[in-house]
């Protein structure tokens, strides 16, 4: 029988954790997760993750990463909205937004309820039936320790769990995967304190880990193959963050 690990039960208003790094740089693996299909509100994302990696050649192990969409997350919850015209997508963005960054044309650039800035407030029209719009999950995080919570008790192993969605990036052209959920691992790895091969302490490097495994699960997910969850292996880390240490606060935001 695997060893499980104990995960204290999630803190709202907890302070951020930061976690040191216990074995990175190393190799990992990352798995694309098939055959979890369509999505309807109420469906079970866990136990449908669950069969699709252990009725696989895949498995769980202990310490895997379960890098999941927020798109199916979001349509498990019922975050779906009808939209039969522009008119009412325009009125939804709107809605969503806690406050408008800028403006150009029909693209806005939002601040969303949890903090995120982004575009249209993040509400999608991609990989959903047209005439629908996708939201995001109303607390990502919660989302993501109650699924790895699941997760855990069906396949008996500890995991961390990351839901992501796209996002564009100021000064730079495409699009990349970010974290908007975490559960299980930490958010930033603090390397601030350290020192480099050259002896040079670090004074401001804090890595955004459970960023960078976002976008390396997306190599593998894509944006319209139906892969909607990865398994990255490999990697190991202590801690327990939340999205909310992540996001850059007004007094330290150079550009607002």
């Amino acid at each position: 029988m695997a060893r499980r690990r104990q995960w204290a039960p999630l803190r709202r208003n907890a302070p951020g954790v930061h976690g040191p790094m216990t074995k990175y740089p190393s190799p990992f693996t990352v798995f694309p997760v098939t055959g979890i299909g369509e999505i309807s509100p109420g469906d079970d994302i866990a136990g449908m993750i669950v069969e699709a990696v252990t009725g696989g050649e895949i498995g769980f192990e202990d310490g895997d990463i379960v890098v999941i969409t927020h798109k199916i997350v979001s349509k498990a919850e019922g975050q779906i909205r009808e939209i039969p015209d522009e008119t009412t997508y325009r009125q939804l963005v709107e809605d969503e937004a806690v406050s408008i960054i800028r403006r150009r044309g029909d693209l806005v650039i939002a601040q969303t309820r949890h903090g995120f800035i982004c575009a249209n407030a993040a509400v999608d029209r991609s990989n959903v039936e047209r005439g629908y719009a996708i939201l995001l999950p109303v607390d990502p995080d919660r989302s993501a320790h109650r699924i790895r919570i699941l997760m855990e008790r069906q396949a008996n192993v500890s995991l961390g769990v990351v839901i992501t969605d796209t996002f564009g990036r100021p000064w730079r052209r495409g699009l990349t995967d970010v974290a908007i959920g975490i559960s299980g691992l930490p958010s930033v790895v603090d390397l601030r304190g350290t020192t480099d091969s050259h002896g040079n302490t670090l004074e401001v490097t804090e890595v955004a880990v459970v960023d960078e495994i976002a976008g390396a699960a997306d190599l593998v997910m894509g944006k319209a193959t139906g892969v909607p969850a990865a398994v990255v292996r490999g990697l190991e880390f202590s801690g327990d963050g939340r999205v909310a240490d992540l996001i850059r606060p007004p007094s330290e935001d150079l550009f607002r």
